[in-house]
């Protein structure tokens, strides 16, 4: 049996990406950060090689012969839920919308900044970290109910699956009901960073909270942030 992230004092990072100077740059960056770093260059074998080692965050690529990131993802969160940074050579939204579903929690578009990169890395697992501490136990927003204990969302009593960033995301709107919170300020509470290329992340995350929870969930305010009506909020 693989040694669970929590036994070990290295965390791990698998990087799967079929363009090897990407690859190995990412690794070389992330091992001088004090990573331990395992490189795949397609779908099954990045499956296979999360599987083997069970890191404690995935940098996927999007496009990989095999299988592509969206299977890959969906594979790698049905079986071990970990941190996944999608990146992709493609600005697309569908594209964009789809990895965020299946459980990526960030994405980055080619070329990127290292630096952010890794600024971004460190957020994850800073948030994984967090998702463990202790909250208020139910929130409800009108006929939705998010259970921090257990993590699961239900809506008119029926489960409704969110990725751990869409929970983390509505609750932390939850908890703060009537107040606009700002992009940036989500990125620092929620993500862990704070750079203006990630608004459009919180606008992606935004979106799929709405089309799997309801539209009128989420209040945006324009040229500020988003919140959630006090009325609709209750402890």
């Amino acid at each position: 049996m693989a040694p669970s992230a929590r036994d070990r004092l290295v965390r791990t990072v698998v990087v799967i990406e079929d363009e090897q100077p990407i690859a190995q740059a990412v690794a070389a960056r992330l091992r001088s950060e004090g990573f331990a770093v395992d490189i795949a260059a397609d779908g099954p074998s990045g499956v296979a090689l999360c599987a083997r080692t069970r890191p404690d965050l995935v940098v996927l690529d999007l496009m990989l012969p095999g299988l592509d990131g969206i299977e890959v993802c969906k594979r790698i969160q049905n079986e071990w839920p970990v941190p996944v940074l999608m990146l992709t050579a493609r600005d697309s939204e569908a594209d964009l919308l789809v990895g965020l579903a299946v459980g990526a929690d960030d994405y980055m578009t080619k070329p990127f900044s290292m630096r952010e990169l890794i600024a971004r890395v460190h957020a994850l697992m800073r948030r994984a970290e967090r998702s463990a501490e202790p909250v208020q136990p139910v929130v409800r927003i009108g006929d939705v109910e998010l259970d921090a204990t257990t993590r699961r969302v239900r809506v008119d009593g029926e489960l409704v699956h969110l990725t751990p960033i869409e929970f983390d995301l509505v609750h932390y709107l939850a908890a703060r009901p009537g107040r606009v919170s700002t992009r940036e300020e989500l990125l620092a509470q929620v993500w862990g960073y704070d750079v203006p290329s990630g608004a459009r992340t919180v606008d992606s995350h935004i979106r799929t909270i709405r089309r799997k929870l309801g539209s009128s969930i989420v209040r945006t305010v324009h040229g500020v942030g988003y919140a959630i009506e006090e009325a609709h909020a209750c402890a």
